[in-house]
């Protein structure tokens, strides 16, 4: 492959001109390499991603209090089915399709361009949410800002993977990536709330445009682009300036769009019905994923029925979700050295950790996090039972449901190399789908199977799929030796590892 691609580009630089040459890093340590940046730079950049990412994702939530305002003030009824959901279905139905589409562009383009580009289009899109003078506009305009944030979370898993070289390196930057999402979109309706209680619901959009217009001037100024074929392209580009004939490798040698832009829709969703590894996980994921949409919707049912908690109220409870994603977190990385230890043990590529040891976390989030706290939150749900029982179950939930999903992204990663990009698109297709979808049945969920055996129902659910981790770790290796993504990932490994070994 490599060989092929050299030939490609020297006949290519040949046609353009004799004196033509390749512009290249200066050197392993060319300090304009994102690799090779100092530590505090590129956390500084990692962080600048995680804020955007963070004020962002709470979109997806935080009309989620206002429905009964919404639904009055556009006439329509939330029985017997909960209309006021569709503003979500179609912020979650825009985030499914766009990242396939968009995705090579973040690509080709570079990060700062994408994010910036995309950040500018949210925040726009936020002024009709405030001024919609109907129902149907809202939910329209809802689609786009919703496509939009899964872009941005994207380039920040990009930031991470361009500044960070290694599993050990970018463990950490991807777990703050996932609970950032996570817990953004949990406060969502706490901040709705917030605004709610003393505002009208069009200030939520209207606050909301406030504090991301804000940060933009912020991103403009400081967030530094980390694409590393994107500054050998303004380099080049500054090059010819001066008169020189250089060209990227790229440029050199340009893939067509059409065909980028193919490949990135196509090879997800092939993914996604030929890998069964990739299959099980986006179901695992979007059901764990989606269950805190779920929740979202439920919360004010239960808590208003038991307690007698206006949406206010129930708002600020979601809170508790929050709580448990940052200890979901904490589990995350204090577990590292499990999968760092698996390295003693692999036959496969020695001294190389094995990757199903990334999924150790998961197996006690999704029992004792997810499955537990669906229980607590299903069988404490009587009003003499105080209210902060089945918040402890909210908590749990919350807690299982970043240590899934985060032992997903990094087992994806490991498993797949090259190909993970393509792994994670498939599993946030199933996951925002969900997200989208699945809390329509909330309220039918919940009034007709009752507090107790609605929660026990997505219990058990949870709980079968907890026992997909065991296969995997079990019979990983032969789910590797069959999967033709996955024998090109070890062989990358068994290189790396050669070349580790004589460094």
């Amino acid at each position: 492959m490599t060989a092929a691609v050299s030939f490609n580009v020297s006949e290519r630089l040949q046609y353009l001109g004799e004196n033509c040459s390749l512009v290249t890093w200066d050197g392993p340590d060319d300090p304009q390499d994102p690799f090779n940046w100092p530590t505090r730079k590129k956390w500084w950049t990692i962080g600048l991603g995680l804020l955007a990412s963070f004020i962002c994702s709470m979109n997806g939530t935080i009309l989620s209090v206002a429905h009964e305002s919404i639904s009055k003030e556009f006439g329509f009824s939330d029985e017997p089915f909960p209309n006021s959901y569709w503003i979500t279905t179609s912020w979650g139905v825009g985030a499914a399709i766009f990242p396939l589409v968009m995705f090579p562009f973040l690509e080709d383009w570079g990060v700062r361009p994408v994010l910036l580009g995309t950040y500018f289009c949210f925040m726009c899109l936020l002024v009709p949410i405030g001024l919609a003078g109907n129902f149907a506009t809202l939910v329209v305009v809802r689609f786009f800002p919703g496509g939009c944030v899964p872009l941005m979370s994207d380039a920040v898993a990009s930031i991470t993977s361009n500044v960070f070289h290694g599993d050990r390196a970018g463990s950490i930057p991807v777990c703050l990536y996932v609970v950032v999402y996570l817990s953004s979109t949990s406060l969502g309706p706490v901040v709705g709330a917030s605004i709610l209680q003393y505002l009208d619901w069009r200030w939520i959009g209207y606050i909301e445009l406030i504090f991301t217009a804000t940060l933009f001037p912020v991103l403009c100024l400081s967030l530094p682009e980390t694409r590393g074929i994107a500054i050998l392209r303004a380099k080049a580009k500054r090059m010819r300036n001066e008169g020189k004939q250089v060209y990227t490798a790229e440029e050199a040698n340009p893939a067509p769009w059409k065909q980028a832009l193919v490949k990135s829709v196509q090879r997800p969703i092939y993914m996604l019905f030929t890998e069964s590894v990739v299959f099980v996980a986006a179901i695992w994921a979007a059901f764990s994923l989606g269950t805190i949409y779920l929740f979202t919707e439920s919360v004010r049912d239960v808590y208003g029925l038991l307690y007698g908690w206006t949406d206010f109220q129930a708002g600020y409870v979601r809170s508790a979700i929050v709580v448990g994603e940052i200890l979901g977190a904490g589990l995350s990385i204090s577990t590292n050295h499990w999968y760092y230890a698996s390295a003693a043990r692999n036959t496969e590529v020695p001294g190389t950790p094995i990757p199903e040891a990334r999924l150790y976390p998961a197996v006690i989030g999704g029992f004792f996090g997810v499955t537990g706290g669906m229980f607590v939150y299903g069988w404490a749900a009587y009003s003499n039972i105080p209210w902060i029982v089945i918040t402890i179950g909210l908590t749990m939930v919350g807690f299982g449901t970043t240590a899934v999903v985060v032992s997903i992204a990094n087992y994806l990663i490991d498993a797949y190399s090259k190909y993970a990009a393509s792994a994670l698109a498939a599993v946030g297709l199933v996951e925002n789908t969900s997200i989208a979808f699945l809390p329509l049945a909330a309220s039918a969920l919940y009034t007709k199977l009752g507090f107790h055996w609605a929660s026990t129902l997505l219990g058990f659910l949870s709980l079968v799929l907890v026992a997909t981790p065991f296969l995997v770790i079990r019979w990983g290796k032969e789910i590797r030796a069959r999967s033709p993504f996955m024998k090109e990932a070890i062989i990358h490994r068994q290189v790396d590892s050669v070349v580790v070994a004589r460094a």
